[in-house]
């Protein structure tokens, strides 16, 4: 289980403790991108252990929200699972209608807004588990319910997942940072171009199908 603390620290890059936990959760993450912008079927095999190691590494930084959103993750990543496996048109990409990007846009703030009420006083509603306050739940919880959105879209094969998993990654990237879990910062700007990259791949092949 010594694993699954971050204070067991698998190697130091220029002063900073890089644990074997964040080790794991990064570099398979960082995998599981890249099947994504390749439309690989894989991406969800590598994304499971990516969110296994991400919950335990949020529950110890208190960034709860996030924690609890590799939950989210793994229900949709067996969702992709069964999805992409009973498709067979592996190659088609798809496009979100005017309307549902309304509804999703308008779903996201509310819940955003709910979730970080929540977030913000999980430490009194159930201080049991979670002694410490949450940080920053108002940008916790967008992470949270956007990359939850995100996903979904990705299991669905929508092209507009990457403009939102891009949005999230430029996020990420000032929290994760804050929080001084500067590897997954890091991991978060690699995301970032992997997810431009993302979406300019299922455009051409979006546009190809035209």
């Amino acid at each position: 289980m010594f694993l699954f603390d971050i204070q067991c620290i698998a190697v130091e890059i220029a002063n900073y403790k890089l644990s074997y936990l964040e080790l794991i959760g990064t570099t398979s993450g960082l995998l599981s991108v890249y099947l994504a912008t390749k439309a690989n079927f894989y991406t969800w095999y590598t994304g499971i252990l990516n969110e296994i190691a991400f919950f335990m590494l949020f529950f110890q930084v208190q960034l709860y929200a996030d924690m609890l959103l590799q939950v989210f993750f793994l229900i949709v990543t067996l969702y992709g699972i069964y999805n992409w496996k009973t498709k067979q048109e592996e190659a088609i990409i798809y496009r979100l209608s005017p309307q549902e990007g309304a509804k999703y846009a308008l779903g996201l703030l509310f819940s955003t807004l709910l979730t970080a009420l929540f977030i913000g006083n999980i430490h009194h509603i159930l201080p049991f588990f979670f002694e410490k306050p949450s940080t920053y739940p108002l940008t916790d919880a967008f992470i949270m319910l956007a990359s939850i959105l995100a996903t979904f879209l990705l299991a669905q094969k929508k092209l507009e997942t990457w403009l939102l998993w891009i949005i999230v990654d430029i996020v990420s990237i000032f929290l994760y940072a804050l929080k001084g879990i500067y590897f997954v910062a890091g991991e978060y700007v690699i995301f970032l171009f992997l997810a431009i990259w993302g979406f300019w791949e299922w455009r051409e092949k979006y546009l190809e199908m035209e």
